[in-house]
């Protein structure tokens, strides 16, 4: 794990501790996702034979991106069952953010047949250049990292570029091969949200709904209730990917509660 997400998500990090993991943290480059999927391959890689490689998003080498989409897919089909049961219809949306694009993917499939719009989130941080942000699909082109080919952001050597989000689980500077042709096809929408949008939608979805999303999730929030502003007769899913216990106490040292 990223020396710096260590940090920022220390309660997950003291969980995983409790539970028995044995935490290393990625100290190279930048220190977040990116680093922490290098060092998790390096450590593989010389060892594969004997060792078993788990990965939590739709990136990496085949089989990954189709074993990790395909484990996801449960978040698509009890979604699609549910907005069944509850409207009685599917939705106009569905909305997830995207980093290396877990989440997106297994809610995108329950409905990829369907007559839904499909929208991916990607964070843009604080700015539009290099370094301030991790919108692959929006500022990127072709590349290949992480064994994989699709749509990463380079430096000016055509090397993975350095990136930056609020929310620790899509700070990554490429998506899913998958993510790369559906929206190559035009069958998704891709979509993004800065940290000031999320961290208000964080405070929002909280307060008005009792429900504490990860920051990462936050990113979907706050892009559908724009969405639903410029829609206000449609239907939208969110994918909440996450809980935001895990990012409270960087919340609040970094961003003051909001006064009602």
């Amino acid at each position: 794990m990223g020396e710096v997400d260590i940090e920022k998500e220390h309660p997950n990090v003291v969980r995983m501790q409790i539970l028995g993991a044995k935490v290393v943290p990625a100290t190279h480059g930048l220190k977040t996702l990116k680093e922490a999927v290098d060092s998790a391959f390096n450590a593989y890689v010389p060892n594969a034979d004997t060792t078993l490689f788990c990965i939590g998003s739709v990136v990496g080498p085949h089989p990954f991106p189709r074993m990790i989409r395909d484990f996801q897919s449960v978040v698509g089909k009890e979604a699609r069952e549910q907005i069944l049961e509850m409207t009685g219809k599917l939705p106009d949306h569905a909305v997830a953010c995207v980093g290396g694009g877990s989440n997106a993917l297994g809610l995108f499939t329950g409905f990829i047949d369907d007559d839904v719009k499909l929208h991916g989130v990607e964070p843009l941080g604080i700015g539009t250049k290099l370094g301030q942000h991790a919108a692959s699909l929006t500022y990127g082109e072709e590349g290949i990292m992480h064994g994989f080919n699709s749509i990463m952001l380079k430096n000016e050597k055509g090397e993975p570029a350095p990136v930056y989000s609020i929310g620790s689980g899509i700070d990554y500077p490429s998506v899913g091969p998958e993510h790369a042709y559906l929206h190559d096809i035009g069958r998704t929408i891709v979509g993004t949200c800065n940290d000031a949008d999320a961290v208000d939608a964080f405070y929002k979805l909280s307060q008005l709904e009792g429900i504490i999303p990860a920051l990462e999730s936050a990113h979907a929030v706050a892009y559908a209730m724009k969405l639903a502003k410029e829609n206000p007769d449609d239907t939208i899913l969110i994918n909440l990917s996450g809980r935001g216990d895990k990012d409270i106490d960087f919340v609040v040292e970094h961003h003051p509660i909001p006064t009602k």
